[in-house]
C-alpha cells in the first residue's frame, strides 16, 4: 500500500524551530519530486516549498523563504522540512505530497501550532 507518513509537529513559541519529516512506505521517492503544503483553519491549501527528485532543486513561498528549508534523503526514504523563526501565521496543518503515477498521494498531515 502506497502511503506517505509527515512527522514532527508539534506546538513552538514564537521564533522556534520544527522539522518535519515525510516518509514514504510502497513507493520509491526518490523517484519523485515532492511538496509541502499547508492549510490553516479556513484558509485553502498552500503550496510551502517543493524538492526536485535529486534535491539539486528547491523552490519556496514567498512567506517561507529564508526561514524554511526542504531537504531529502533518498536512502532514507523522507523529505524534511525544517522550519525556523516560525511565525504564529504558520500555525497549519503540514501534508506532503507527491504526484503519483497514478494521481497525487497526500499525506495525513501533522499539526504545526505556533503561540506562545
Amino acid at each position: 500500500q502506497v502511503q506517505l507518513v509527515e512527522s514532527g509537529g508539534g506546538l513552538v513559541q514564537p521564533g522556534g524551530s520544527l522539522s518535519l519529516s515525510c516518509t514514504a512506505s510502497g513507493l520509491t521517492l526518490s523517484r519523485f519530486a515532492v511538496t509541502w503544503h499547508r492549510q490553516a483553519p479556513g484558509k485553502e491549501r498552500e503550496l510551502v516549498a517543493l524538492i526536485s527528485t535529486s534535491g539539486s532543486v528547491t523552490n519556496y513561498a514567498e512567506s517561507v523563504k529564508g526561514r524554511f528549508t526542504i531537504s531529502r534523503d533518498n536512502a532514507e526514504n523522507a523529505v524534511y522540512l525544517q522550519m525556523n523563526n516560525l511565525k504564529p501565521e504558520d500555525t497549519a496543518v503540514y501534508y506532503c505530497k507527491v504526484n503519483g503515477l497514478q494521481g497525487p498521494i497526500w499525506g495525513q498531515g501533522t499539526q504545526v501550532t505556533v503561540s506562545s
